[in-house]
């Protein structure tokens, strides 16, 4: 194993304003790079062992990480959900410390309590990196942060209208947001489906005090107009389900369509994909030019390297 400093991404909150800025203004050099055709491999990460853990399914997370840690030199070993010994008791410690004397980095998908991620991370010899649980998916965060910087140059003074549920990615999205100068996010989420309370109010804390603001509502009335982004995830997040049999009533009127567009004409179309074309946004809007979610989904591959990059002190 090589002699890299580690450090874990269990939670944007965990990090710095720094560290978020280095992660993003590195994933936009290395999306910038590939746009202009110039290569993004470099042996940051050779000799290193990354593994890559989905409990859940996963089409760009997974792939970006692996394909993110071949670019970097590092070697890769895939488990899938019934792969490791966690099946059969044993415990989430030791799980980790077997696997901290393996591997260099753990990437994990549980979809469940983020406390299992940080009994992993109870360790100092391999990072660990949350690909998305119960209460975050902050890597999706960094590749929307990402998306931004290079669309707009830079995150901060950027105006985001968020329509949908207030999910995993909603909250990493609040969370990395509220870290920028200037940024106004608008969430407006179905009632009874917004952030988690705690959640919107560390993305309120930390827009104060970096002078910008995090609003939540649960209608669609009074749209801002001058919105530089509109962003949504699809309504039934992976791993999930939920206990109203009527919840598509509420959420029904929470689909961006063309004419949620029209308020802004200049704002681009944001989701974190798989789409559900006709339930929370219409193809127009998907497959239209004010669509970038599918350069967002390529984007999760620098967002990637640039965090597994920075987990091992590499770059």
């Amino acid at each position: 194993m090589t002699k890299h400093r580690i450090r874990h991404l269990i939670s944007l909150d965990d990090l710095s304003d720094t560290d978020v800025r280095d992660i993003v203004e590195r994933g936009a050099v290395l999306a910038r790079r590939a746009e202009a055709g110039q290569g993004v491999g470099n042996t940051a990460l050779a000799g290193d062992v990354v593994g890559v853990y989905f409990r859940k399914t996963s089409t760009r997370t997974r792939t970006a990480f692996s394909a993110g840690a071949l670019r970097l030199g590092a070697g890769v070993l895939s488990y899938g959900p019934d792969d490791l010994q966690l099946n059969t008791g044993e415990t989430t410690e030791d799980t980790g410390r077997v696997m901290s004397g393996m591997l260099d980095v753990l990437v994990a998908r549980t979809a469940g309590d983020p406390r299992e991620m940080r009994a992993w991370a109870a360790q100092r010899r391999m990072a660990v990196v949350n690909a998305m649980s119960a209460d975050e998916h902050p890597t999706q965060g960094l590749t929307d942060l990402t998306t931004l910087a290079v669309r707009f140059g830079t995150v901060d003074g950027l105006s985001v209208l968020y329509v949908g549920e207030g999910n995993n990615s909603a909250a990493a999205l609040a969370l990395g947001l509220s870290r920028h100068r200037g940024v106004r996010l608008e969430l407006r989420t179905p009632a009874g489906y917004g952030l988690a309370p705690a959640v919107l109010a560390r993305a309120r804390e930390q827009a104060a005090a970096h002078g910008s603001t995090v609003a939540e509502r649960h209608d669609l009335a009074d749209l801002p107009a001058d919105f530089d982004a509109a962003y949504t995830t699809r309504w039934q997040t992976t791993g999930t389900s939920k206990p109203d049999p009527h919840w598509r009533q509420a959420f029904a009127p929470f689909q961006v369509s063309g004419q949620l567009m029209e308020r802004a004409p200049k704002a681009v179309f944001m989701h974190d994909l798989p789409a559900h074309r006709g339930e929370e946004v219409t193809a127009e809007v998907l497959d239209g030019p004010s669509s970038i979610a599918f350069q967002q989904a390529e984007n999760k591959l620098y967002s990637a390297m640039a965090v597994l990059e920075w987990c091992r002190d590499a770059h």
